[in-house]
């Protein structure tokens, strides 16, 4: 059993560079994606990445938001899955929120260019890999966790 889930589970986050970002394509076919870590993460049960409006996995979780984010610590091979949903968010405070300076290299309009978009995943389910043993849990409307016994 794990102590504290929750800060053992941010700090795995908050060490990656990376996240890989899975949804479904239009064929109905797992993808997997690298993104740059989230910009923002409310706990464990909202996640905010950048991305271009025009890229194909924006068209696929239009078509089907079930999407998944996982994140991996290779020194201690750990691995941490998080299930739930993704929105695409085009409205200006969620692009201003989550703008950063320097982001102008992959959108040249600025914030309000129309090729720039946020993606927001709601979690609901986690699974986290250590020694060769998987835990699951539930999050909850509140943020907390319930395993899943």
């Amino acid at each position: 059993m794990i102590r504290d889930p929750e800060k053992t589970f941010g700090n795995l986050i908050d060490k990656c560079s990376t996240a890989q970002l899975c949804y479904i394509d239009k064929d109905g076919f797992p993808v997997t994606r690298a993104m740059l870590e989230p910009r923002e993460r409310n706990g464990l049960r909202e996640f905010y990445f950048t991305t271009n409006t025009s890229s194909e996995k924006v068209k696929a979780l239009r078509n089907e938001p079930k999407a998944s984010i996982y994140f991996v610590d290779r020194r201690f091979f750990r691995g941490l899955s998080l299930a739930g949903t993704a929105e695409i968010l085009e409205d200006a405070a969620s692009k201003e929120r989550i703008w950063r300076d320097g982001d102008e290299q992959y959108y040249s309009q600025g914030v309000t260019d129309p090729d720039y978009c946020v993606i927001r995943v709601t979690v609901r389910k986690i699974r986290f890999y250590s020694s060769f043993k998987s835990v699951d849990y539930i999050v909850q409307e509140n943020g907390t966790l319930q395993p899943v016994r």
